[in-house]
């Protein structure tokens, strides 16, 4: 009987001890109706799983200490006995079948996207996300990419660590609050996973295929997520942020996205000076091209070459854009004639052929980048 009390003791702390830290251990209950589901789920199933837990240690530490050699019990003989046979078959039948009822219910719910009232389509890219706004028709309004802006000194121990670090992007994904919100999840290169723990929903981005989900989610506010799916070395570093806004300060932000959208593709006919070429070149190049050729264009030979006075930031400027649009196959230079437009390519061109000592004497337009790959790539 000691051994039982000293079972029942230990039992008794680790009970308190996980009851301490339940809300650091056990999943997050979220702020939609579908991760309460899950949540609640999670809970009955864990419930059941203890009980069963208790009952067979409990019966098999039992009949340990009660029925030992010591005590003058001898073990019991039998063989094939029907019943026992009949009783661990179909108890266990009848457990699955008490947790398979709620678990299909809340599968069920999880996979009704129909009533939206909403669609966007969400392409993973190594490694960022790319958000496009559908009308009824399923054509895009308006599309943005989403990349990591978590300070290089921060990532490489140069600096301390942020309350976001690798958890902040330059442009938020964003929905209406109140409003079911249907996600159309594919990707363009490599399988991704699109993971927002408090909307309880995650799916693969798989290329060549488009996955749903849906949420609707009752409260304004920020909420992270990250890629879920290892997809190459800046798997780590693809966040998602989703911002949920008032439903008529969306309204009115989606209205000014059309017309920002509208006038981009106005802009791509104007003639752009140096110093606008160059700085937004630089930004293209922080968002889309620093994290492999780095901040000084200096690379990380010979996976990621140097840009700095090479044969393809001093040579031919048409050879530069088409590196670009196309990449560079069975390398880790990607195409990026689907993700940029001719402005973002001729800008991105002009900075890479002019920083960093390089001098390359010459001027790229959006005009020349259109000229030369027209109606083959993105918006151009």
């Amino acid at each position: 009987m000691k051994q039982v009390g000293t079972f029942a003791s230990v039992l008794g702390a680790l009970l308190l001890v996980s009851r301490s830290y339940a809300d650091e251990l056990n999943m997050r209950v979220g702020v939609t109706d579908i991760s309460r589901q899950v949540y609640d789920l999670h809970m009955v199933i864990f419930w059941i799983c203890v009980v069963i837990g208790a009952i067979v240690f409990g019966v098999m530490f039992w009949s340990i200490v009660n029925h030992r050699r010591s005590a003058g019990h001898e073990a019991a003989q039998f063989h094939e006995s029907t019943r026992l046979e009949i009783a661990w078959t179909v108890v266990p039948t009848l457990i699955l079948i008490i947790m398979a009822i709620p678990a299909t219910q809340v599968l069920i719910a999880m996979y009704d996207t129909g009533g939206e009232d909403m669609n966007v389509e969400v392409r993973g890219y190594q490694w960022k996300w790319e958000y496009k706004y559908l009308d009824d028709n399923f054509n895009q309004t308006f599309s943005f990419f989403s990349a990591l802006t978590t300070p290089q000194d921060e990532i490489q121990n140069r600096a301390a660590k942020g309350e976001f670090y690798l958890l902040e992007v330059d442009n938020r994904l964003r929905i209406p609050a109140n409003r079911k919100v249907r996600f159309l999840v594919t990707s363009e290169d490599v399988i991704h996973a699109w993971w927002v723990p408090d909307f309880g929903i995650k799916r693969d981005a798989v290329p060549g295929m488009l996955n749903e989900l849906w949420t609707i989610v009752p409260e304004p506010g920020i909420y992270r997520g990250q890629c879920t799916e290892l997809c190459g070395k800046d798997h780590g570093f693809m966040p998602i942020v989703v911002e949920v806004m008032e439903e008529e300060a969306f309204d009115a932000w989606y209205d000014e996205q059309v017309k920002l959208a509208a006038i981009r593709r106005e802009a791509i006919s104007q003639v752009l000076t140096t110093d606008e070429l160059m700085h937004e070149g630089e930004q293209v190049y922080s968002r889309f091209c620093m994290s492999c050729h780095q901040v000084n264009g200096q690379g990380i030979p010979p996976a990621f070459p140097s840009l700095v006075d090479t044969a393809v930031t001093t040579g031919a400027r048409d050879d530069h854009i088409r590196l670009i649009l196309d990449g560079v196959a069975g390398s880790a230079m990607q195409a990026f004639g689907k993700q940029l437009d001719a402005r973002q390519v001729a800008a991105v061109v002009q900075y890479e052929r002019h920083a960093w000592g390089n001098n390359a004497g010459d001027v790229t337009q959006p005009a020349d980048v259109v000229n030369l790959m027209a109606g083959q790539y993105r918006d151009l």
